[in-house]
């Protein structure tokens, strides 16, 4: 298992449901990997395309299935649920690094707009790979 730092660049969202009737939305997204949650700046005013550009860096393993997203329109009483896209992380582990794509947003099932993001993996300093064909142990002895 290699464990690691997972950076994901939040780029921008579109298509997005504006679930302000009088005023234009100010969306947020929640970031969850596993137990780890964080949330990105509210986008005041910018309605169904609101742009981020903002990173998150999360401790993760290669055995983390996927990061979920959860866009919310911030509101003074209660935040809007707009929509939720899900984004597998098999292929990170394995390049490394993932330019900026589009990922569908879903609300109930239903294609609700479109999150844009960039993710990248680095491995822990100190994960070593059995195939490294290193002779010997990771560490100096004291004879």
């Amino acid at each position: 298992m290699v464990h690691g730092k997972l950076e994901v660049l939040l780029v921008s969202a579109k298509g997005l449901e504006d679930t302000d009737f009088l005023n234009n939305m100010d969306p947020f997204v929640i970031l969850t990997c596993r137990t780890q949650e964080q949330k990105s700046s509210v986008a005041n005013g910018a309605g169904s395309e609101p742009e981020w550009n903002e990173t998150f860096v999360f401790t993760v393993s290669d055995d983390t299935p996927q990061l979920h997203l959860k866009i919310m329109d911030s509101d003074l009483t209660n935040d809007d649920f707009v929509g939720e896209a899900t984004i597998p992380l098999e292929a990170v582990f394995q390049e490394g690094s993932l330019p900026p794509a589009v990922h569908p947003v879903v609300k109930e099932e239903k294609y609700c707009g479109e999150v844009k993001l960039a993710l990248t993996f680095t491995p822990a300093a100190e994960t070593r790979r059995p195939d490294d064909n290193e002779e010997g142990p990771p560490y100096s002895s004291w004879s």
